[in-house]
């Protein structure tokens, strides 16, 4: 855990963060000289969006939305919106949204110009290139997608995965609090979670780096103490702006360190019962933790800390205390604790475990070890807790 091998951290060349950085983000665009801006949105934005649009028209830019993507993509969405924004001839390509929205349009801009098949790049350090022009901009404090080299997708087998590389990092990232004021209060409280959990998941893990570990113990700390707040009032935009840095952080963490045991156990739920991620990672990790938590009871303590834990006789029990928390925490933002309250079968568990099996670039980073039957083990106690 003391790891201080070579690191790169690579983050987008613009971050801006801060109340109404979306303003920004158009004032910076029409200095580009770019044309045809595609971007990638939901409807609901329609209205927050409107006016810089119309400001982005008046200047002489062409703009077109696509708000098609309703949920988690896969690969055969992702073809239909990349041929529509080739057909666009688009020159540049944002994406205004969650991470599903984000991780689109980075990959709808990498693959613009580029020859490569999506199977070609699928996988990690794959793509060749990118040479359109990527923002993007999160209006979910959760994924951190807009400063990360990730993008996730689920293939044709139905199994979730990643393309992964350095091109994937936005050329911008504007990180605007006041867009998440308008999430819904679960959307908030598993958004965050999920952001919580890159940053966790990161500290307690194989290959944590100190580097990383200042940005992870840091947006534990500011998730920890902020998501309660932010679900009991969607309009606290202190409460908001903390989490939105929180998720920023736990976005820097996944390039150089990502996630682990409790990401890898979580897919399954998204792909076979369409469980949103936010919410499946945050069934799984305190389920995760209590199996971990043996093999680095030091940084799990540290974790415990983060959360808000006072310091107890020895370093496990203050670990375990942490995972306690964690699980008041997301009681106390209204989220389901348990697979059953989801009715997923009990019987899906040997299968689900045999589909995580396959995430092993995310179980390799795990500081214990897990085989199948320690899956199965860690899906039960999921589905009883």
């Amino acid at each position: 855990m003391k790891n201080s091998n070579l690191i790169t951290l690579l983050n987008p060349p613009t971050l801006v963060f801060g109340e109404n950085s979306l303003n920004q983000f158009i004032h910076d665009f029409k200095t580009l000289g770019l044309k045809r801006l595609f971007i990638m949105s939901i409807d609901t934005l329609e209205d927050q969006l409107s006016s810089g649009i119309q400001e982005l028209t008046a200047f002489g830019v062409k703009v077109k939305i696509c708000n098609t993507l309703k949920a988690e993509p896969t690969f055969a969405e992702f073809e239909v919106i990349l041929e529509e924004a080739r057909s666009y001839r688009a020159d540049s390509v944002a994406g205004i949204g969650g991470g599903s929205v984000m991780d689109t349009a980075k990959l709808v801009a990498a693959q613009l110009l580029n020859t490569q098949s999506t199977e070609e790049i699928t996988g990690i350090r794959k793509l060749a290139e990118r040479k359109t022009y990527l923002a993007c901009i999160p209006t979910t404090a959760g994924t951190g997608s807009e400063v990360s080299p990730n993008a996730l997708f689920v293939n044709a087998e139905g199994n979730k995965v990643g393309v992964i590389s350095p091109y994937l990092v936005p050329d911008a990232a504007y990180i605007d609090p006041v867009l998440t004021l308008s999430v819904p209060t679960h959307i908030t409280a598993a958004t965050g979670i999920d952001a919580l959990s890159h940053c966790l998941e990161a500290y307690t893990n194989k290959f944590a780096h100190p580097i990383v570990d200042v940005f992870a113990l840091e947006g534990v700390r500011l998730v920890a103490q902020n998501l309660k707040r932010a679900c009991d009032n969607g309009d606290d935009l202190e409460a908001k702006t903390s989490i939105a840095l929180g998720s920023m952080y736990g976005g820097m963490c996944l390039g150089p360190v990502n996630t682990a045991a409790a990401h890898a156990l979580a897919y399954p739920l998204g792909t076979d019962f369409h469980i949103a991620h936010g919410l499946s990672v945050s069934l799984m990790l305190p389920a995760v933790m209590e199996y971990c938590v043996s093999a680095a009871p030091e940084r799990y303590a540290e974790v415990a800390l983060a959360l808000g834990a006072e310091p107890q006789a020895s370093a496990m029990e203050t670990a375990r205390k942490g995972i306690l928390l964690l699980k008041e925490l997301i009681r106390d933002c209204g989220l389901p604790h348990s697979l059953s309250d989801l009715g997923i079968p009990e019987d899906a568990i040997e299968s689900m475990a045999t589909d995580a099996m396959k995430v092993q670039r995310l179980l390799k980073n795990s500081v214990r070890e897990i085989t199948r039957d320690d899956a199965v083990d860690i899906y039960h106690s999921a589905f009883n807790s």
